[in-house]
């Protein structure tokens, strides 16, 4: 098997490989972030719990109701997104025109406290789900074993994000959404129910959170921590791409994912750390983001 600088070739695609799908996990999370953020200017801190709450539906779906994986995918982002209406129009509803501050405080403290809950019911350690029989397996690739799962999971994600990029970028509806959100009375003016517009854009971001954490949960443990150990990252992914950037965010969360993948290969040590090492750089360099707007 053919080296590069002393590395197997095999073991560095397969460290690509799974920075590929962290990545893809970076992507649609930190584009349930950009969309929130871009369209209704909250930093929804509460993002990596309603992940966690994604995985647990998933998995709550298979083991009290026998209901499987390719359901849950359309039930569990339909569960996450209705508890998002009822915390965008109870709660965020009185402060979305305060400072961003107010915003990212009330939704960590809603972090904490559905991760307070499901600790209470499940523990802390985390409880396996079943991998849907249609993903086991790999694909031999000669140069790599790709598994059909991690390849399902990158398909998807490219494939979501691109979509709500064109959606939102180079539809009508995303121009409602965008002039919405800089001049909501005007857009009132043509008959366009605001409010409801804002419920249902913060329910498809946090929709998006509850479908990644399905597709996660046959990767990782489910588990009530698995949202505050990523959301952390995520949110670096989204100060790099540029608070609000859609195109941003699917960027940059794919690339970091392979940048951490690399550095695995090459200096394993550093691989927690080189996300937040990029953010420091960029944002000396360019404190809006690499895509970001400057002000």
């Amino acid at each position: 098997m053919t080296d590069f600088f002393g590395i197997p070739i095999q073991a560095l695609m397969g460290q690509l490989m799974l920075g590929l799908v962290n990545g893809s996990f970076y992507a649609l999370l930190s584009l349930g972030l950009a969309v929130i953020f871009g369209m209704l200017n909250i930093v929804n801190f509460a993002h990596g719990a309603l992940y966690m709450v994604g995985a647990f539906f998933a998995w709550m779906l298979l083991n009290y109701a026998g209901i499987n994986y390719w359901f849950a995918l359309i039930l569990a982002p339909i569960g996450v997104g209705l508890i998002g209406v009822l915390i965008e129009k109870l709660l965020l509803g009185w402060i979305r025109q305060l400072d961003h501050l107010y915003g990212l405080l009330l939704t960590f403290g809603l972090a904490l406290i559905f991760e307070g809950v499901f600790r209470e019911f499940y523990g802390s350690s985390g409880m396996p789900y079943e991998l849907p029989a249609i993903f086991r397996g790999v694909f031999d690739l000669e140069f790599m074993m790709l598994p059909k799962y991690r390849a399902w999971v990158v398909l998807v994600s490219v494939v979501l994000c691109l979509a709500t990029w064109f959606v939102i970028e180079k539809t009508r509806l995303g121009a409602y959404l965008r002039a919405g959100t800089e001049n909501p009375d005007l857009v009132k003016a043509f008959g366009i129910n605001v409010p409801l517009m804002v419920t249902l854009t913060y329910a498809f971001g946090v929709g998006l959170a509850g479908l990644a954490g399905v597709m996660a949960a046959p990767i990782y443990q489910v588990s009530p921590l698995m949202g505050s150990n990523i959301i952390i990252v995520v949110f670096a992914v989204v100060v790099i791409g540029g608070m609000g950037s859609i195109l941003g965010s699917i960027v940059t969360g794919l690339g970091l994912g392979l940048i951490e993948g690399l550095t695995k290969v090459f200096y394993a040590e550093l691989s927690t750390t080189v996300v937040f090492i990029i953010m420091a750089v960029v944002l000396l360099v360019r404190p809006a983001g690499l895509f970001g707007r400057e002000k």
